[in-house]
């Protein structure tokens, strides 16, 4: 007889773009008498760059506790799409309106159709100008690819990521990641990670194509970051002056290999100003699998 215990996982891609692609995510139901010492040991055998563990909550509908292959971090967008995708598609949520509980407090769930949104907090911008030049070196970029008009600011909207416009597509495709560095200054400043958009798309419903870096987490590009895409629609409106209340927002384009998300993020205003962000997509399973621990 061994002493192992068996986690099942889901795998689930989120913001699945047309049905294809996304960004995969590992599920795990019924998590309430696992350790966090056991939810790492599940997420490193997974090697995903996040799994979510549900639970039962007190002050929410479910309790999502999420981990990196490496450490546990207060938010996931596109594994909590995936979550809410799968419990919905299951038949677990009855209702439009849900709830989650994560160590950073309680948040909104709304589900339409198939589609999965999660709440964010309002925008805080933060200047980075003195960090600038190394962002710049770091990606390998010049001043004069950087968007005219525009500057790299750090928004939070429940965690802190840079963002960071570019003129066009060649340019952000082009990008040559140092990982040490962006992963020194993200450490610096608390960041999840670097954000680099341009507002050139291939689709004209679309608002941005963006890539996503994140080496402190033990993730150098990821496909789908709904807790940025949310800084972002955020950036386009407040910094930009796009004001609509509805953005769409492609990622993974130019990962190798390509794995296009697409993200939808809806801003309610109150005179004007963001007070309530809600990211989301579709979420699609993919397989299961079985860990040891």
């Amino acid at each position: 007889m061994d002493n192992f215990q068996k986690v099942e996982v889901q795998i689930i891609n989120a913001f699945v773009d047309n049905g294809k692609g996304g960004n995969p995510a590992g599920v795990v139901l019924n998590a309430d008498n696992l350790t966090n010492e056991q939810k790492l040991k599940v997420a490193a055998k997974v090697g995903l760059s996040e799994t979510a563990f549900v639970s039962k909550s007190k002050i929410a509908d479910f309790k999502l506790d999420f981990f990196t292959p490496t450490r546990q971090i207060a938010h996931c967008g596109h594994a909590t799409i995936a979550t809410f995708s799968h419990l919905s598609q299951i038949g677990l949520i009855e209702s439009k309106h849900t709830s989650k509980e994560t160590i950073d407090g309680k948040r909104e769930i709304l589900i339409q159709g198939d589609l999965a949104f999660m709440e964010q907090k309002p925008p805080q911008y933060f200047d980075v100008e003195e960090q600038k030049e190394n962002i710049l070196n770091s990606l390998g970029l010049t001043e004069d690819e950087i968007l005219t008009n525009a500057t790299i600011s750090i928004v939070n909207t429940g965690n802190s990521f840079a963002i960071i416009p570019v003129k066009n597509e060649n340019i952000l495709k082009n990008i040559t990641p140092n990982f040490d560095s962006i992963n020194q200054i993200s450490e610096k400043l608390n960041l999840i990670g670097f954000y680099v958009f341009c507002k050139q798309t291939n689709d004209t419903t679309r608002d941005a194509n963006t890539r996503m870096f994140a080496p402190r987490y033990g993730i150098e590009e990821e496909a789908g970051t709904g807790m940025a895409a949310g800084p972002l629609a955020c950036y386009l409106y407040d910094k930009l002056g796009i004001k609509k209340d509805r953005f769409f927002i492609q990622q993974g384009w130019f990962m190798n290999p390509s794995s296009q998300s697409l993200i939808i993020v809806d801003l309610s205003l109150d005179k004007g100003n963001i007070s309530k962000i809600m990211a989301g997509g579709k979420g699609i399973p993919m397989t299961s699998m079985i860990i040891e621990i």
